[in-house]
Order: structure tokens, then C-alpha cells, then sequence
């Protein structure tokens, strides 16, 4: 029992470095829990977005994706890997991550943003369109982040994306 809350008490301190941007004070704390094979999934969480706050992205897939297996409601898990994914490269499996977070969370409006983005820049502008129209419908407050979003360069200029969003080229 001592065990269980001192790893309790590592998670959270981890989770708090990890809150100020300490990314590296979030692994140092976790490598205490000793190996990974050994964490529990939000323990696997935590130290997959510590590597994916220090820009090790390859890395950080392998406990994302051990955190999911374990715990596939935790849509933070696949945001991760979705953040993940797009940054390596592989846009496939990030549009897969919010898809499968959004069987668990649909109205989640991030979800949805999140898998507008990744659309956009996979060049499937409908779809896209769609997922974008779902965040906003949800939660207005995002329209104040697409005129600055890179991953909507590739439909901005959509007379469908304009109508949705009210801006010009």
C-alpha cells in the first residue's frame, strides 16, 4: 500500500512539473517509479506528453501508445498521439486518434478541431470542413484560432471554408 501512494504521490508531483512546463523535472520525477514496463496508464500518459513537450516525439509514442491499450477512454492519451503522429509524420494514424477519441468523447470540441486540422492537411477538405463546423457548433470560442492555424493553409482559400469561418483570403 505504501507503494501504491508514493507512486500516487510521484504521478502528481510529475504532473506538476508538467503544468509549468518541466518537462524534464516530469521524467526525472517519473524515472523514480522505476521501469515503465511497471507504470500505471496515466503514469504512461504523463511521461509520453513530458517526451512530447521535449520535442522527442518517436519516443513519447511508445508510452502513448501502452497508455491507450490500457485506458482507451482517456481522450488526453490520444491527443497526444494524434500531436505525436502529425509531428512524425503521420497524419494516417493522427486523423486515426481522434477518430477513435471521438467514439468516447463526440462532443468534445477539441476532438473535432484537432481532426479538422489533421484533414486539412491531409487534403481531405470536406471532411475537414465538416469536423470544423462540429468544434465550432460546440464551443464558438475556437473560431478566434483559425485565422492564425497553419494546418488550414491547404483550405483557406475554399469559398466553403471562408463562408464557415467569415474570412477572406
Amino acid at each position: 500500500m505504501g507503494g501504491r501512494i508514493r507512486s500516487r504521490q510521484l504521478e502528481r508531483q510529475a504532473e506538476g512539473y508538467l503544468e509549468l512546463g518541466m518537462a524534464q523535472h516530469a521524467m526525472d520525477t517519473l524515472s523514480r517509479l522505476g521501469p515503465m514496463e511497471a507504470y500505471t496508464p496515466n503514469a504512461l500518459c504523463l511521461c509520453g506528453e513530458a517526451l512530447r513537450e521535449l520535442e522527442r516525439y518517436e519516443e513519447a509514442l511508445v508510452p502513448l501508445t501502452r497508455a491507450a491499450e490500457s485506458d482507451p477512454t482517456n481522450i488526453r492519451v490520444w491527443l497526444a498521439l494524434g500531436w505525436c503522429h502529425k509531428r512524425t509524420s503521420r497524419l494516417d494514424l493522427a486523423i486515426g486518434d481522434m477518430e477513435r477519441a471521438l467514439e468516447y468523447e463526440p462532443t468534445e470540441a477539441l476532438l473535432h478541431y484537432n481532426l479538422a486540422c489533421y484533414l486539412s492537411l491531409a487534403g481531405q477538405k470536406e471532411r475537414a470542413i465538416a469536423h470544423l463546423s462540429k468544434a465550432l457548433a460546440i464551443d464558438s470560442d475556437y473560431r478566434a484560432m483559425i485565422e492564425t492555424e497553419s494546418d488550414f493553409d491547404p483550405i483557406r482559400s475554399d469559398p466553403e471554408f471562408q463562408a464557415l469561418t467569415g474570412l477572406g483570403v
